[in-house]
C-alpha cells in the first residue's frame, strides 16, 4: 500500500468487515450496553463518511433473546437457543436500525447459514446482494441464521456430520471478508488484544504485532465466556483465514471508545497481524477474489 509502517497501511483499507462480540455490547447482567452499541455506530458512519465501505458482522442475537425470554444464562439446547435467537435477532437489528438511522444511515440485515458458502450458485448470490448493498451505501449487519440453521449451533458427539464451514461469527466474519474482497477484518471483543498468556493473570503482556498465526500462538489463546460462542481460540482461527488471503486483521477491545477509528488511521490499537508475504498465495488468492468483484 506504499506506507511506511504496517499500521499506517491500515488506513488505506476502504473496504472493511468489522466482527463484533456478544461480550462487546451486552452487560454482565445480559441487558445491551446502549452506549457501546451506539459508539460502534458513529464510529462505522464515521468510515462510511470517509469514503469507506462497512460490513458489521454483529453477535449478540442469542444473547438478547435470552435475556427478554428471562434466562440467567445462555442455554445450551439446540432448539431454545433458536427460540433465543428468534426473538433475539429482530431486537438487535431494530437497535441498529435505530443507531444507524439517527446518523444518516440505512442498514439491511443478512442472516448467513453454511449453504450460503457452500453451493456455488448462492454463494454468487451473496457476493452480489452485498456488493449492490454497499454500491447503494447500505451498511449490511450480518449473523448467523440460528433460527433455521442448526450446523452451527450443535454438533453431536461422534457424528459423521460434514466438517463446519463456520461454527461461530468470528469465523463466519473472515469467510465474509475473503469472499467480498475486503481489506481489512477488525474483531472487536472485551479484551485488547492477544496477550502473551491470561490477560488477567499477572505478567501478561499484550502482542501488538505478529506476521501470520502459528501453532505456537495458539497457545496463548484462552477459552471463551458462558455468554458468546467465541473466545481466542475462534478468532485466531478467522485470523489466519483472513491472512491466509493476504488481508490484514486486528483483534481489539470493542469496549475502548473510538478504537475503530484509531484503527483504521494507523494507530497502535490492539494486536495486529499482518498478512502471508508469499507471493504464490498473493496471485493466486487475487486472481481468484478478484473474477466476481
Amino acid at each position: 500500500m506504499g506506507a511506511s509502517t504496517p499500521r499506517a497501511a491500515l488506513a488505506a483499507a476502504t473496504r472493511i468487515v468489522v466482527k463484533v462480540g456478544t461480550n462487546v455490547i451486552m452487560r454482565e447482567d445480559g441487558s445491551v450496553s446502549i452506549g457501546v452499541l451506539y459508539g460502534i455506530a458513529e464510529s462505522l458512519a464515521a468510515l462510511r463518511r470517509a469514503g469507506r465501505e462497512v460490513l458489521l458482522v454483529s453477535s449478540g442475537a442469542v444473547g438478547l433473546g435470552a435475556q427478554r425470554l428471562g434466562l440467567a444464562v445462555r442455554p445450551s439446547e439446540v432448539v431454545l437457543v433458536q427460540a433465543c435467537a428468534a426473538v433475539g435477532q429482530s431486537r438487535l437489528m431494530s437497535m441498529y436500525d435505530d443507531a444507524f438511522d439517527k446518523l444518516g444511515y440505512r442498514v439491511a440485515q443478512v442472516l448467513l447459514t453454511e449453504d450460503d458458502f457452500v453451493d456455488a450458485q448462492r454463494h454468487e448470490n451473496l457476493r452480489a446482494t452485498l456488493s449492490t448493498l454497499l454500491r447503494l451505501g447500505v451498511i449490511p449487519i450480518i449473523n448467523e441464521n440460528d433460527t433455521v440453521s442448526t450446523a452451527e449451533l450443535d454438533r453431536p458427539a461422534g457424528s459423521e456430520e460434514r466438517a463446519r464451514v463456520f461454527g461461530d461469527n468470528d469465523k463466519l466474519s473472515a469467510l465474509v471478508m475473503t469472499h467480498i474482497d475486503a481489506d481489512l477484518l477488525i474483531l472487536l471483543s472485551d479484551v485488547e488484544g492477544l496477550y502473551t498468556s491470561d490477560p488477567q493473570s499477572a505478567g501478561a503482556v499484550l502482542i501488538p504485532e505478529l506476521r501470520g498465526v502459528t501453532d505456537a500462538i495458539y497457545g496463548y489463546a484462552q477459552g471463551g465466556n458462558g455468554r458468546g460462542r467465541g473466545g481466542m481460540e475462534t478468532k485466531l482461527a478467522a485470523v489466519r483465514i483472513a491472512n491466509e488471503a493476504n488481508r490484514p486483521a486486528v483483534i481489539a477491545n470493542g469496549r475502548t471508545p473510538g478504537v475503530l477509528g484509531m484503527i483504521c488511521a494507523g494507530e497502535p490499537a490492539g494486536t495486529l497481524f499482518l498478512a502471508s508475504e508469499r507471493e504464490d498465495e498473493k496471485s493466486g488468492q487475487g486472481d481468484a477474489r478478484g473474477e466476481n468483484s
